[in-house]
């Protein structure tokens, strides 16, 4: 009769299936698409930035200065002008073009005679940038 086939006689050569290749593949496609995707860069809120007093002290002469001293006077190129010739003084010196104006106030200044000053200067409708001196 026919030959009987028993499954014991029938040895497993080759049935297991070595996973390790087709692992390392799917890795290797997983960091290519890791690394060719293009990331979105999200726009953020623009800031200005202040400068650094060494930094500002270099580019005075491109700025308009004013400094408010410890005992509330408002100056500009060591004369003093008042609050009330804080937008005057600013106008005469950017004539030709508006000149960023830079407000250096003493750390023990008056704040309310800060706030006029810069309130002036905003009011001239240059640029203004604050720092603190010693």
């Amino acid at each position: 009769m026919g030959a009987r086939f028993n499954s014991s006689n029938i040895q497993d050569e080759g049935s297991e299936v070595d996973i390790s290749p087709l692992i390392d593949v799917v890795f290797i496609l997983l960091i290519f698409f890791i690394v060719t995707t293009i990331f979105v860069e999200e726009e953020g809120v623009q800031i200005n930035k202040p400068q650094s007093a060494a930094a500002a002290s270099d580019s005075d002469a491109e700025n308009i200065v004013i400094v408010v001293s410890e005992n509330g006077a408002v100056l500009s190129d060591g004369k003093k002008i008042g609050v009330s010739g804080v937008q005057a003084t600013i106008r005469r010196k950017s004539s030709a073009e508006k000149l960023p104006v830079l407000i250096q106030a003493k750390k023990k200044s008056n704040l309310g005679v800060f706030m006029r000053v810069y309130d002036e200067a905003l009011l001239s409708g240059n640029d203004v940038s604050v720092t603190t001196v010693n």
